[in-house]
Formats: C-alpha cells, sequence, structure tokens
C-alpha cells in the first residue's frame, strides 16, 4: 500500500484522490477552502490541517493547484514535512520558464522535483483516463512512472528539459480553448444565418476539421506559404462571415481579421493565408 498526499482538492484533484483511493491508496489530502477537502473523508482520505501535516510520511505528493505563485507558496509550506526521499509531482498548469526555474532550482536545493501537467478532466480523473505529461531529471521520472501509469490511459515523457511539459501543455490547451472560441464564432454565423446551434454542427458530419490540420499544420510548421487559399481571398470570407454574424458578439473573428490586414499590409496578400503564422516560423525552420 502507498501512502501519498494530494494538495489541492478542487475539481480536478477530488477526482484524483477518488481514483487512488479506490485503488487501495493511503491517502492525504490538503486544500486551502478546508470543505473541499473534507469532503473526500468519505472516501477514506485522510485531511490534514497544513501542508506540511499532509506530506509527513508520504512517498509522492502531488500538486494540482491554480498556478505558479500558488505552487511556490504551497511548496514552502510543505517543505518541513517533506521527507526526503519523497517526490514532488506537480500536475499543476503553470508558465514554462518559472517551471523550469523552478525545477532546476528545488532539485539542486535537494528536493525531488518532476512537473506532470495532465490533459485529464474531473470524471476522466476518477476512472484513470485521458493523458500525463512529464518532463525532468530520468531518474524521477522512472521512480515515479508506473504510479502516473495507473492514473491516466497515456503517459508521455518530454526528456530532461524541464519546461517542455509546461510548454507542451499549453499548446495543448490553446487548441482547446481556440476551437470552442472557434465555435463561438460558428455559433454566432449560423443564429445570424437563422441556423439552429445544433444544425450547425450537421457540417462536420461530411467536413473534417481534423484532417485539414494535419495537412496544413505540416506545411505552415515547414514555412511553406504557396498559395492554395489567398490571404486577400482568406481576408475576404472572414468580412463575410462577420458580416453574416450581424451584431452578435465574435471571439476570434476580428482578432484574426486585424491580423490578416497587418499580413496584407506587409506585401503577402498573395501568399496562403497560412502566412499569418509567418513570424512564429521564422527562425525556425531549417
Amino acid at each position: 500500500m502507498t501512502t501519498i498526499a494530494f494538495l489541492g482538492t478542487g475539481l480536478l484533484g477530488s477526482g484524483f484522490v477518488e481514483a487512488a483511493c479506490q485503488r487501495g491508496d493511503t491517502v492525504t489530502v490538503w486544500n486551502r477552502t478546508s470543505d473541499k477537502a473534507r469532503a473526500l473523508a468519505s472516501f477514506g482520505a485522510i485531511v490534514a490541517d497544513t501542508p506540511a501535516d499532509a506530506v509527513r510520511g508520504a512517498s509522492r505528493v502531488h500538486l494540482v493547484l491554480k498556478d505558479d505563485a500558488v505552487v511556490e507558496d504551497v511548496i514552502g509550506q510543505l517543505r518541513a514535512g517533506l521527507s526526503s526521499d519523497a517526490i514532488i509531482v506537480d500536475h499543476t498548469t503553470t508558465q514554462p520558464a518559472l517551471t523550469a526555474e523552478r525545477a532546476t532550482r528545488l532539485n539542486a536545493e535537494g528536493v525531488r522535483y518532476l512537473h506532470c501537467p495532465v490533459f485529464i478532466g474531473p470524471a476522466a480523473a476518477r476512472q484513470s483516463q485521458g493523458i500525463i505529461l512529464a518532463a525532468g531529471p530520468t531518474a524521477l521520472y522512472d521512480a515515479v512512472k508506473d504510479a502516473l501509469g495507473r492514473m491516466a490511459a497515456r503517459v508521455e515523457y518530454f526528456g530532461e528539459r524541464n519546461d517542455l511539459a509546461a510548454a507542451y501543455k499549453l499548446m495543448g490547451n490553446a487548441f482547446i480553448i481556440g476551437m470552442g472560441a472557434l465555435l463561438s464564432d460558428v455559433y454566432s454565423i449560423a443564429k445570424g444565418s437563422d441556423i439552429a446551434p445544433t444544425d450547425a454542427l450537421k457540417l462536420l458530419e461530411f467536413f473534417n476539421p481534423g484532417n485539414i490540420l494535419q495537412g496544413r499544420g505540416r506545411t505552415m510548421a515547414a514555412g511553406k506559404f504557396d498559395a492554395s487559399f489567398e490571404l486577400t481571398m482568406a481576408r475576404k470570407d472572414i468580412r463575410l462571415m462577420m458580416e453574416a454574424a450581424g451584431d452578435l458578439p465574435l471571439a476570434v473573428l476580428p482578432s484574426l481579421a486585424a491580423r490578416m490586414d497587418a499580413v496584407i499590409a506587409e506585401g503577402f496578400g498573395a501568399s496562403d493565408f497560412a502566412v499569418i503564422a509567418k513570424d512564429a516560423i521564422q527562425g525556425t525552420v531549417a
């Protein structure tokens, strides 16, 4: 039986704790809002009053917190109770540069720290589904990879560069949030055209944006902007979309229009519309 601690028992942290208790682990929990931690006692979790109390005797300490500032604060509080051989597994979505600095500093100080953000929702956490990313010292990853494998359907290790899991998590969340924002604009176009949202989704029965994402993503990453859909024509279509939406709020299209206008003004109107990514690509393609 493994003794572990979870610090941060919001929606995601609570899902992880429930699954760990079901696996038979001895789990101590702490949360700034104590009611959220106490709610897990019914699953067998032991509720601690402080971060230091929560980690005493734990071989693995999981952090599921808000941001870098909270991670730093909680680690500062827990260190008094942390065993020298315990490993801190940080699932928090954090800023890559700050993550790299923190990991380097803590490991140099003898605190065993590994950053492991996730693509997992609360329901998936309870079912040990989803994806865990990991980056940091290989020895630390090897020590916890089996445990991580019991928490998720897939674990991706990016090697010893401490900021990579943080960066890939942000890129993944950009897809998730960006797709949601685009859907919001699609529904505005649909409403402006007197089409129900459920009917708008019928488009996906014969049109697969994922296929386009794969193909165009590769050409963009390679810095290839030969036109198959000219930027000026794409900008015209953005205008039509915004006109169709009328006075309804738009999350993405106005900013996209402004970016297209700027790149057209630089003389790239005849290039493929993907040229709007040129500044992100330049200097990275051999």
